[in-house]
């Protein structure tokens, strides 16, 4: 029997006490309600013109200065609350105070939650962004809410800038490694505790959001505005990508598809949840993404001049 689980839409990505009544059947893995059939399911959104993923070619991304610096609140300390098993991704609610401003973004945002996109191990990609072509084993994605909703969803999602969502992209780390870095070990080894879908845990290990994004620079990044990946698809997110990515040992990395069923143990593992890419779309990128080239080309151009 096909697995078609109804659900409430919004909840799935954001988690609110605030959420959109109607429910729709969704899936990623079976023909019958996958990525494929979305655009017949929620025609509203799910086909609508500035769909998210996209392909982000790097060279076509225009400088906007506007696009500065971010000031997050509470990404050094110890936020994280829940882990829980939506029975499509893996998703991490928040303590309150979690919040952004900055990096060009239309006022302040409070932190929702984070959840996960991956493929089927780490030699099967399977973040929802491309760059350049590439897809990368998987991707983070940490939701916030215009603080200017109090939290309600419902809200949100009808302002075309109501979230605004951190995408980092996770790739395997090179060399000999295994359960690195440290709190992506730790955070992995919550998935045996939740292997059925709807289970949820609280999370007692002290990790916080910078510890899971060690090595990105987060004046880097590509900046457009897009939609919620899964249904209802709301056109109604401020995306930021991010440049750097965060490396991660294979052993972790392979555990999201070996570890989590869709419903429970007689039922399919998750794998492959993400999106096939979208049409693509207006892309800019921070001035720092690319002073750093321009800056090398100057001085390799001065370093030649003195031959």
């Amino acid at each position: 029997m096909n697995w078609l689980g109804a659900v409430l839409a919004v909840c799935v990505l954001v988690s609110s006490a605030h959420c959109a009544n109607s429910a729709i059947e969704w899936c990623y893995h079976e023909p019958g309600c996958n990525d494929t059939t979305w655009p017949t399911r929620v025609p509203q959104f799910c086909n609508g013109n500035r769909q998210s993923p996209i392909n982000i070619v790097s060279a076509s991304a225009q400088v906007d200065t506007n696009l500065t610096t971010f000031t997050m609140v509470n990404y050094d300390t110890y936020s994280l609350k829940t882990i829980t098993h939506t029975g499509r991704t893996v998703k991490v609610s928040f303590n309150s105070g979690v919040s952004i401003r900055g990096g060009g973004l239309p006022g302040a945002y409070d932190g929702l939650q984070f959840h996960l996109h991956w493929g089927n191990g780490s030699s099967v990609p399977g973040s929802e962004h491309t760059v350049n072509g590439k897809r990368y084993p998987m991707e983070l994605h940490i939701v916030h809410i215009k603080s200017i909703y109090g939290g309600n969803t419902t809200q949100a999602i009808a302002d075309g800038t109501g979230l605004a969502a951190f995408g980092f992209l996770i790739e395997e780390m090179p060399g000999d490694n295994t359960g690195q870095p440290a709190a992506w070990n730790i955070l992995s080894s919550y998935l045996s505790k939740i292997p059925n879908s709807d289970n949820s845990i609280a999370v007692t290990d002290n990790i916080s959001l910078n510890d899971l994004i060690p090595g990105v620079n987060t004046a880097k990044y590509y900046r457009y505005l897009g939609s919620l990946t899964t249904p209802n698809c709301n056109e109604a997110v401020v995306w930021t990508v991010f440049k750097d990515t965060v490396k991660v040992s294979k052993d972790v990395i392979d555990k999201f598809s070996n570890v989590v069923y869709v419903t429970n143990s007689s039922s399919p593992l998750v794998v492959n949840n993400y999106r096939d890419l979208m049409p693509a779309l207006s892309v800019t990128t921070s001035s720092t993404a690319k002073t750093c080239y321009s800056l090398g080309l100057m001085a390799l151009t001065i370093l030649l001049g003195r031959f």
